[in-house]
């Protein structure tokens, strides 16, 4: 629309005026004829209006000349008593011609971005996009957060700090100028720093690393300066960078293909910023990252990112606590226990067991129950883990029971190798993309090493399907697929990673190969060594493999009567869990020992030293992080 108006205006501007054209000396002889009312001279043109105009009905409406030097022109004007003037130097219509496509061409540029782009302006384009939460607070206080007590204590410090500045100034104390949540995905970090500004009660500065760069060069850097001007506008402050990673990242030692690299820009921006404020200002910088070894050390030297607060997966206490936080809310029922969902729940974070407890809400409302029952929570805990159940996938007898048989195999293994963790629910009902059944353990208590015995006995558990089917049908089948997968998986790391190979020793020949919180290999890894040493360590795997093979087929071999049995139940049932399976192998029914309480000395109050820390009550917001595989 504007650039149909903008042509019609010039259109307009260009239109010719109803002037006849005619020479100059027809022009001077119609002067001296006087045929002419007025004349006006111009720069380059003569124009007359005639005595009979177009506005009689007679004639054109003026008549126009080639201005020629000619000085006699004002004396014939004055002898034939003709008014004549002086046409102007300059109008508006040069400018708008010239000026006005221009003026479009701004104006659609601008418009562009604004849609690109409608919460800033073009003028806008440096400022801070920062989120601000003034001094009412973020909403969140430690009582919000739990399974994260060690670094809730950390925080205490920066809190105080932001309250009472002076205590530590009169001492000469230097707080921290940065602290840096680093931890797996989804464990609260972003919680914390929100709860952090909350228990201060000073103004927070939210942005995440990402939002600094920009596809205009430099405006990554002028979003810092922008931003830490601010912040030391309205300090005491909290300036928290969300995945600090996309901003922080390692600089290379040179640009191979040349340019400017605006990431490097806006971090070294960030570096001098962090330097160049007085720590007495009362400006914290927090940063979260899950990947922190791949951040500038530059970042994480003494004078910028201080401190550095481990915010990890909660443990079984934690856990506890985050879902007494998360089922305030939720009509509970009276069979609903809380600490045995805890337990079955190793590797959560918040926001799982957020996500539990929700599913489990919305099943118990869908079969129109006044509350939420254990059932529900099972239910939901085995969609999370395992995947959707797919009752209506058609599977022949013939798959169903050669399911059975291998799911027995691993539950009778589980419970007869000695540090195995125990069985909890053997399922036969298929379960998300390729899953036909499934043997679910759960351990006793939160586990941080492993030994050897303890790895072998994990081998064993994810043989016994195979072996099992081996016994039984004389034949094995693709079922033990990803069984296989993990065995190797688990040799290979004993061989290669944990130095438990009598033959090649206490050395490690993996290398780094996987990221310190995502669970993820590094990268491609050069092998460091010799193609003999190569020989050594497949000969390793592959007895540790076989001779586990053997001593699972013992077990199973001699536990065949149970083996049909629980296979038949499973054929009848389609789940089996532990007091059942216990009973069919002849064994007591185990008993759970309440958890063990945690205490977390906090920091000294007032020169005084507190008994005990408060019981966690809050709760991290996360997403699964998973059990970790070593």
């Amino acid at each position: 629309m504007l650039v149909l108006l903008g042509l019609l205006l010039v259109s307009q501007l260009l239109k010719p005026t109803g002037a006849q054209k005619i020479s100059y000396s027809e022009l001077k002889n119609r002067i001296s004829a006087r045929q002419v009312k007025e004349v006006t001279i111009g720069q380059t043109v003569v124009e007359a209006i005639p005595v009979d105009s177009i506005s009689a009905g007679k004639g054109p409406d003026r008549w126009r000349a080639e201005k020629v030097d000619d000085p006699s022109l004002v004396t014939l004007l004055e002898a034939r008593q003709i008014r004549f003037q002086a046409q102007p130097r300059s109008g508006w219509s040069p400018f708008l011609v010239f000026l006005l496509p221009l003026l479009l061409m701004v104006g659609l540029w601008m418009f562009m971005l604004r849609r690109m782009n409608p919460t800033q302006g073009v003028l806008t384009v440096g400022k801070s996009r920062a989120r601000i939460v003034g001094e009412e607070g973020t909403g969140i206080s430690f009582d919000d957060v739990a399974g994260v007590d060690e670094a809730k204590v950390e925080l205490q410090e920066i809190v105080e700090f932001l309250k009472t500045p002076e205590k530590f100034v009169k001492l000469g104390a230097k707080i921290p100028k940065g602290v840096l949540l680093v931890g797996p995905p989804g464990t609260g970090k972003t919680l914390i720093a929100r709860a952090v500004a909350g228990e201060a009660g000073v103004t927070f500065f939210s942005i995440s690393g990402a939002e600094f760069v920009e596809m205009f060069v430099g405006v990554g850097a002028a979003r810092v300066r922008d931003l830490f001007g601010q912040a030391k506008a309205q300090a005491p402050c909290i300036i928290f960078i969300d995945e600090l990673d996309a901003l922080g990242k390692a600089r290379s030692p040179g640009n191979m293909l040349g340019g400017n690299d605006e990431r490097e820009q806006t971090l070294n921006q960030l570096l001098v910023e962090m330097d160049g404020f007085d720590p007495r200002l009362g400006v914290i910088i927090m940063g979260a990252t899950n990947r922190p070894e791949i951040l500038d050390p530059a970042l994480l030297r003494p004078g910028r990112f201080d401190r550095q607060v481990l915010v990890d997966r909660p443990d079984v206490n934690g856990r506890l606590a985050i879902l007494k936080i998360h089922s305030r809310g939720i009509t509970l029922g009276e069979d609903l226990d809380l600490e045995r969902i805890a337990r079955r729940t190793p590797g959560f974070v918040g926001a799982d067991l957020a996500n539990l407890l929700n599913e489990a809400a919305l099943l118990a409302a869908r079969r129109d129950k006044s509350a939420v029952t254990m059932q529900e929570v099972d239910e939901a805990v085995d969609r999370i883990v395992a995947g959707l159940e797919k009752k209506n996938r058609l599977i022949n007898d013939k798959e169903r029971t050669i399911v059975a048989y291998h799911e027995a195999g691993h539950a009778i293994v589980a419970e007869r190798v000695p540090t195995a963790d125990p069985v909890h629910k053997i399922s036969i009902i298929p379960r998300g993309v390729a899953a036909l059944g499934y043997t679910q353990q759960l351990p006793t208590e939160d586990r941080y090493l492993l030994q050897k015995q303890e790895l072998m006995d994990r081998i064993a558990v994810l043989l016994g399907g195979r072996v099992a089917e081996e016994i039984v049908f004389d034949e094995i089948s693709t079922g033990a697929g990803n069984d296989l997968e993990r065995v190797t998986e688990l040799a290979r790391s004993m061989v290669t990673e944990y130095g438990m190979s009598r033959e090649l020793g206490p050395v490690n020949l993996a290398g780094p190969r996987r990221s310190q919180f995502l669970q993820q290999d590094g990268g491609m890894q050069q092998r460091n060594y010799s193609e003999e040493t190569a020989r050594a360590i497949d000969a390793e795997i592959r007895g540790l493999i076989d001779g586990t093979y053997e001593r699972v087929r013992r077990i199973l071999t001699q536990d065949r009567a149970i083996l049909e049995t629980l296979s038949q139940r499973l054929l009848e049932k389609e789940v089996v869990d532990e007091a059942e399976l216990r009973e069919i192998m002849g064994l007591p029914v185990r008993k759970h020992e309440p958890l063990p309480q945690r205490v977390v000395q906090p920091p000294p109050v007032n020169g005084t030293e507190q008994a005990a820390a408060s019981p966690p009550s809050g709760a991290t917001a996360a997403r699964r992080g998973g059990r970790p595989k070593k």
